[in-house]
């Protein structure tokens, strides 16, 4: 629903109901009191105003209301065309309580107004009043504009199922060719660390000097087989086996303090019950951001916060490394995965330098998964 500006179409049927109330006073009955030409203004007006039922759907109601009462103050028995649109418009924006309110009170208000007149007297004012505003029509307008906003709420519903199952598959898609390189690259460079393990072993026993190239080829066969086993965890770990949450963190810490790295968590809110995908990616996150620290940062601390809040899960990770706010990030690998976890769950995700130095990494993952 379209409501910043006003459409055309609007246009054309509040001018289309502003000249059948017009036509209609016009040409029936009405008791030719001095309020007469107050009676014509309120006509088109009531009419006129549903052209901003759609960006402002309540005062549209009331005004088409007020206008209703008016002209039938007036001595127009002219039925409450307009404040019928106005009440399809109001409970198709959400609007029902303020509409049945609204509703009742015309009801009350709408014989007092047909006495006012003197077309009828006191006691046909009730039935002025249900002629002007039938009870079933009005329950009509009520009942379509509440069918119309249950079906854009479920066809909304729908986009969004349709975006999340395509981003899960794509998600699945790219675990799977994952662990298909994974698998493939696994065996490639277990074959290169063992030929250079063997070569390096052969030349010691033989009292050759090992060229620092073969040396440098088994270290690094070495890190990718570290590498390797550790994606194979994280793959493992998104297949349903045992998984590790936030009870793990302390670990990720003290596994960090071993290199040198003065780590420290902070732990703010109330502990609750959380997702297990939730849990996961936030241990996930801090993971993959000390394993950064310790790689690239060259940073002597690192912080580690976890917010409980009622809506969402907070981490931050800051370290006081070489990074400066003049330096552009380069998204890694390991960065690249946490924001796609972390988008997979709806959340956001921020990793950039900080103004005092270093770098951070913040989090907020959506609590609420069902």
């Amino acid at each position: 629903m379209n409501r910043g500006r006003v459409q055309v179409g609007d246009w054309t049927i509040a001018a289309g109901v502003a000249a059948i109330l017009l036509v209609t006073g016009l040409s029936g009955q009405h008791s030719g009191t001095r309020f007469d030409l107050l009676g014509y203004p309120l006509l088109a007006v009531g009419g006129l105003a549903l052209a901003l039922r759609r960006h402002a759907p309540v005062p549209v109601l009331v005004v088409t209301g007020l206008c209703a009462v008016g002209y039938q103050a007036a001595g127009f028995d002219v039925p409450a065309v307009a404040y019928l649109f106005a009440v399809y418009a109001a409970v198709r924006a959400g609007h029902r309580t303020v509409t049945v309110a609204a509703s009742v009170i015309m009801l009350a208000a709408l014989p007092l107004a047909a006495g006012v007149s003197g077309l009828h007297d006191i006691g046909d004012a009730f039935t002025q009043a249900r002629d002007a505003l039938e009870l079933a029509w009005l329950i009509a307008a009520g009942a379509a504009g509440e069918a119309l906003r249950q079906a854009e709420r479920r066809a909304d519903e729908a986009e969004r199922t349709r975006e999340e199952t395509a981003r899960r598959r794509a998600y699945e898609e790219r675990l799977h060719i994952a662990r298909e390189l994974h698998d493939s690259l696994t065996h490639q460079i277990s074959v290169i660390k063992v030929q250079a393990e063997v070569a390096v072993h052969l030349g010691r026993r033989r009292g050759e000097q090992v060229p620092a190239a073969l040396l440098a080829i088994r270290e690094a066969g070495r890190d990718a087989a570290r590498e390797l086993r550790a994606t194979l965890e994280a793959l493992r770990d998104d297949d349903g086996s045992p998984s590790r949450g936030l009870d793990h963190v302390p670990e990720l810490l003290q596994r960090a303090r071993t290199t040198g790295l003065d780590a420290t968590l902070t732990i703010e809110g109330r502990r609750t019950d959380l997702p297990t995908t939730v849990e996961r990616t936030a241990y996930r996150i801090v993971q993959e951001s000390l394993t950064n620290i310790n790689r690239h940062a060259a940073a002597a601390t690192a912080s580690v916060r976890i917010a409980y809040r009622p809506d969402a899960l907070a981490i931050q990770v800051d370290d006081d490394g070489s990074a400066r706010p003049d330096s552009a990030a380069v998204p890694g690998v390991g960065l690249l995965g946490m924001r796609e976890r972390v988008t997979a769950l709806g959340g956001h995700l921020h990793a950039e330098p900080r103004r005092e130095g270093g770098f951070t990494v913040r989090a907020e993952l959506p609590v609420d998964q069902t």
